[in-house]
C-alpha cells in the first residue's frame, strides 16, 4: 500500500442518567472509521460494572445488533477505532483496555503513539509488571495505574502520570464514576468535546463525529489539559498546558482527517482547499481538466481548479464497498489491486491534458497503476500534483512510517520519481507552504518532521512498530543479554 495508514480514534460519552451509550458509540466510532480499521471496541460502565466487546474488523462487522444488545445500558462509555503503530494488529490489541484494580477498574483508549514506551515498558517489567499485549496503550496505563495507589483520585493519577509520557496521545478514560479527556502537551492528535440535546456530554478525536450523534461541538481539548466529567460538572485541570510549544500533526488536515471536521479551530476540507490552490501557484500547467484521488485528493483538487481556472471533473470512481483493510493481492498484482479500488470516467479525461492531485506519495508503488488507468482511458498527458512535500523521515507520533527506507523521496530525485510513475509532469506542495494550509499567520503551530526531519521532542531510540514480537534473529545483541 503507498497510502499512509491513520491513526486511531477514540470516543467517549458521558450522561447523568442510564440509557443506550453502546449504540451512541457505535455511531461515534462509525463516523471515525476512517482513523482505523484493523480493530475496534466498545466499554459501558452501568454504575460500576463494565461490559466490554471489542473484535478485529470495521465497526459494522463487530458490533452487530445482538452485540451491542449485550453491552446493555449505562451512563459512561469509551470506544476506539484501531490501526497500530506500535504492536501488531490483531484482537490481542484492540483497545480499549479495561484494567481491574482494588481502587476501581478502568477503561482507556489511546490515539498517538508514545516516543518512550520501551523505556517504560523495560522499567515495568523489571519490576514485576505483566503484559498482555504488545501495545504502548497499555503501558499507559500500567503508568496511571501505578499512579492511583497514591493518588486521591483517578484523574490526579492521569496528571501524574502525564509526567512521565512522552510523545503523541490523546486519551480518553473511564472510571466507575467519571469520564476523563487528556491531551499530550505538544497537541500531536486531535481531541474535542461537544454536547448532545439531551445533556450528554460527548468527546471524540474529530468533530465529524459529534456530529453523527447530535452534539454540538463546544471546544477542542487544549494540549496538556485534563477535562474530567463527573454528576458534579466538569472540571478542567491544566498543570501540563503551556509547557510545550504546540506541535499538531500537519497531516492531519492533508489526509488523516475527514474533511467535514473542525481541528483546533480550523475546517480540513478549507485546509485542502488551500493546499490545491499553493499546488497551482507553484506548479501552474496547461491542462484541461483537473481531477482527484478519491477520496482526500479530492478537495485539494478542486481547490487546484479554482486558483487556476482549469474545469474541475471526477476521474474516478471509487469502489465504496472494499475497505481498506481488504487482503492485499501483492506486489506482483498491485495494478489489479488498484482497479478494483478505483476505475476511470473515460468521458472526463479521454483526450484531454489532465492534473491528477494525490496527498501523498509515500512508496511510489500505487501511483503509476493510477496514472496507466488513465492513459487507458485516452489521457493525452498526466501531470501529477502532490498536496503535501516529500517525505523523507521516520514519524515518531503515530503515522506508520518508520523506517527511511521504504520512503521512495529518499533515494530518487523528484524528476526520477516522475518518470517511475510515468506522469508526464510532478510538482509537491512546498515547505513553507504545507505551515499555511490553515492560516497564512499561524505557520508556527505544525509538525512537519516527516518531510523536514526536525523533530519537536527528543527522537527515540528504538521505534519498530513490532519490537515487543520481533523472532529471536531479529533482535539485538543489547535485547539478547537480558535473557
Amino acid at each position: 500500500m503507498d497510502k499512509l495508514r491513520e491513526e486511531c480514534g477514540v470516543f467517549g460519552v458521558f450522561s447523568d442518567k442510564t440509557e443506550d451509550l453502546a449504540r451512541s458509540c457505535y455511531y461515534g466510532l462509525y463516523a471515525l472509521q476512517h482513523r482505523g480499521q484493523e480493530s475496534c471496541g466498545i466499554v459501558v460502565n452501568d454504575d460500576g460494572v463494565f461490559h466490554d466487546y471489542k473484535d478485529v474488523g470495521l465497526v459494522n462487522d463487530v458490533f452487530t445488533h445482538d452485540v451491542l444488545k449485550s453491552l446493555g445500558a449505562g451512563n459512561i462509555a469509551v470506544g476506539h477505532v484501531r490501526y497500530g503503530t506500535t504492536g501488531a494488529g490483531g484482537r490481542l490489541n484492540a483497545q480499549p483496555i479495561v484494567v481491574n484494580h482494588v481502587k476501581g477498574r478502568m477503561a482507556l483508549a489511546h490515539n498517538g503513539n508514545l516516543t518512550n514506551s520501551y523505556e517504560l515498558r523495560e522499567e515495568l517489567e523489571m519490576n514485576g509488571s505483566i503484559f498482555h499485549t504488545t501495545s504502548d496503550t497499555e503501558v499507559i496505563s500500567y503508568i496511571i495505574t501505578k499512579e492511583r495507589i497514591s493518588s486521591p483520585s483517578i484523574e490526579e493519577a492521569v496528571n501524574r502520570a502525564m509526567h512521565r509520557l512522552k510523545g503523541a496521545y490523546s486519551l480518553v478514560i473511564m472510571s466507575p464514576s467519571k469520564l476523563i479527556a487528556a491531551r499530550d502537551e505538544h497537541g500531536f492528535r486531535p481531541l474535542c468535546y461537544g454536547r448532545t440535546g439531551n445533556g450528554d456530554y460527548v468527546v471524540a478525536s474529530e468533530s465529524c463525529a459529534l456530529d453523527s450523534v447530535g452534539a454540538t461541538f463546544i471546544r477542542d481539548i487544549e494540549p496538556g489539559e485534563i477535562l474530567v466529567f463527573a454528576r458534579d460538572g466538569i472540571r478542567s485541570i491544566r498543570d501540563h498546558c503551556g509547557k510545550e510549544k504546540q506541535t499538531m500533526c500537519v497531516f492531519e488536515y492533508i489526509y488523516f482527517a475527514r474533511p467535514d471536521s473542525v481541528i483546533d479551530g480550523y475546517s480540513v476540507h478549507n485546509a485542502r482547499l488551500r493546499a490545491g490552490k499553493f499546488l497551482a501557484q507553484t506548479h501552474p500547467v496547461e491542462a484541461d481538466v483537473v481531477i482527484g484521488v478519491p477520496d482526500s485528493g479530492l478537495d485539494a483538487a478542486l481547490g487546484y481548479a479554482q486558483e487556476s481556472g482549469i474545469p474541475y471533473g471526477i476521474g474516478f470512481i471509487k469502489n465504496k464497498y472494499i475497505g481498506r483493510t481488504f487482503i492485499s493481492p501483492g506486489q506482483a498484482n498491485r495494478e489489479d489491486k488498484v482497479k478494483i479500488k478505483l476505475n476511470t470516467i473515460s468521458e472526463t479525461v479521454k483526450g484531454k491534458r489532465v492534473v491528477m492531485v494525490d496527498d501523498s506519495i509515500v512508496r511510489g508503488t500505487t501511483c503509476g497503476p493510477i496514472i496507466r488507468l488513465l492513459r487507458e482511458a485516452g489521457a493525452k498527458e498526466v501531470h501529477m500534483r502532490v498536496s503535501a512535500p516529500p517525505f523523507t523521515d521516520p514519524c515518531y507520533y503515530g503515522v506508520d512510517i518508520d523506517s527511511k527506507d521504504r520512503l521512495i523521496a529518499n533515494h530518487h530525485t523528484i524528476d526520477e520519481i516522475r518518470q517511475i510513475i510515468g506522469a508526464d509532469s510532478l510538482g509537491y506542495l512546498t515547505l513553507e507552504d504545507v505551515v499555511r494550509l490553515t492560516a497564512d499567520d499561524d505557520t508556527d503551530r505544525f509538525c512537519t518532521a516527516c518531510f523536514s526531519g526536525k523533530y519537536p521532542t527528543q527522537v527515540p531510540t528504538n521505534m519498530r512498530k513490532n519490537r515487543f514480537e520481533g523472532k529471536i534473529s531479529e533482535r539485538s545483541e543489547r535485547e539478547e543479554e537480558k535473557e
